[in-house]
């Protein structure tokens, strides 16, 4: 068995409600006829979505939404299986990763799944002669859902996508514990640095900026949020973490993480005030959240080594880790979430692909939420995999919920 096989086999056994939706789809073949396009990172969680999908009867292609985050040996496993095509090769250029994209998209998709929204793009821009049969498709990341919402503002986003970033079953768990954990796994692993006692500056206090302030305050961090929302910023303080601008953080942060999404959010200002040895990295989807461009043009060229960039000014040194791109994913040892959560995430969007096949001619273009009854079910399951059983609520208790008539 080669090393790639051995990566998807290993994480199977860690994902038990996709294990149980696969066998489900290989019995009623839901997919039957389709075509799946699909952009996300190629790992060996993946791995086990996209085989779950080929045995619910999907012909399926896939290509990476990250240059840094494919892992070769997957790929190749997957090319290996009926039904399933793999275009994603690790640390590509860019315009290969953009021909892959389109490669994916020669297959003329009926449903797309992205992490970052990159198929839905271009479908709507340079591909626009397949949207005729694309039913509809499901978005994983938070970024991706920020520009899908922002082009059906516009009218422009022409079928109906799920939102599986923005349901409780992603963002409690993938976003909170996985991006939390992974961050800093690979933070530690890439660099060898203590985390207790560091003064560690979480730019977002989103979910995904929650969950890494909580985890690296757990390792004996010294915590410092920055914000631009000023209910988050609040939250923050009242979680108990140091709030302050970045501008004031640049000057005595040891390790910072961006969480934003946005672009801009570590600049030329901030570089000038960090201390020596100061490491950045990102955990946002794309790499624009640390201007590179500014720090090369201050430093010139950078001293390499696996998955870090020195830059230095003058007698200070600032360490990039893996190029400002997704850092839990791309940097050389990067795992990217953990097996169980990624379970769930997965479950999520295995179940929504179903939705979508089954209802999406029935739904105009546009951001749609997970249905409840699909969230909860992926919730029941992991319980019932672990053991736990819980309460229900009885006829009496279910009734009081929904009247309105009822005093004290």
């Amino acid at each position: 068995m080669d090393s790639g096989m051995r990566k998807i086999t290993w994480a199977a056994q860690y994902m038990p409600v996709l294990r149980a939706i696969a066998e489900r789809f290989a019995a009623e073949r839901p997919f039957e006829g389709q075509r799946i396009a699909m952009a996300l990172h190629v790992e060996a969680k993946t791995a086990n979505l996209v085989r779950a999908l080929a045995a619910g009867g999907a012909e399926v292609a896939i290509t990476g939404c990250n240059p840094l985050s494919t892992q070769d040996d997957v790929a190749a496993a997957l090319g290996e299986f009926e039904g399933i095509r793999c275009y994603a090769r690790h640390a590509c250029p860019v315009d290969e990763y953009y021909a892959a994209i389109d490669r994916v998209l020669d297959t003329k998709p009926t449903v797309t799944i992205d992490d970052g929204m990159d198929l839905i793009h271009r479908l709507h821009t340079s591909r626009r002669e397949l949207l005729e049969g694309v039913i509809g498709g499901c978005e994983e990341t938070t970024t991706g859902i920020h520009r899908l919402r922002a082009m059906a503002a516009e009218g422009k986003l022409e079928f109906p996508v799920i939102a599986v970033n923005d349901t409780p079953m992603k963002r409690s768990f993938d976003n909170v514990h996985g991006t939390g954990e992974s961050v800093l796994a690979s933070l530690m692993i890439t660099t060898n640095v203590l985390m207790a006692g560091k003064r560690f500056v979480v730019a977002g206090y989103g979910y995904c900026g929650r969950g890494l302030a909580r985890k690296a305050k757990g390792l004996g961090a010294r915590v410092i949020v920055t914000e631009v929302d000023p209910r988050r910023a609040l939250e923050a303080h009242m979680d108990g973490f140091d709030v302050m601008p970045m501008d004031a953080a640049a000057a005595c942060g040891e390790i910072f993480v961006t969480t934003t999404g946005d672009v801009g959010v570590i600049g030329e200002r901030h570089f000038l005030l960090m201390r020596d040895g100061a490491i950045l990295a990102n955990a946002g989807h794309f790499n624009v959240e640390i201007d590179l461009d500014r720090l090369r043009a201050l430093a010139g060229a950078a001293e390499q080594r696996d998955g870090i960039e020195t830059f230095t000014l003058g007698d200070r040194r600032i360490h990039v880790l893996a190029e400002g791109r997704l850092v839990n994913l791309a940097t050389p040892k990067g795992m990217g979430h953990p097996i169980e959560v990624m379970d769930l995430s997965f479950a999520v969007q295995a179940l929504s692909a179903e939705y979508i096949v089954r209802h999406g001619r029935d739904l105009p273009g546009g951001v749609y939420e997970v249905p409840t009854a699909i969230d909860e079910a992926v919730a029941r399951e992991k319980l019932a995999s672990l053991g736990i059983a819980i309460d229900s609520l009885t006829d009496e208790q279910a009734r009081y919920l929904s009247a309105w008539d009822v005093g004290t």
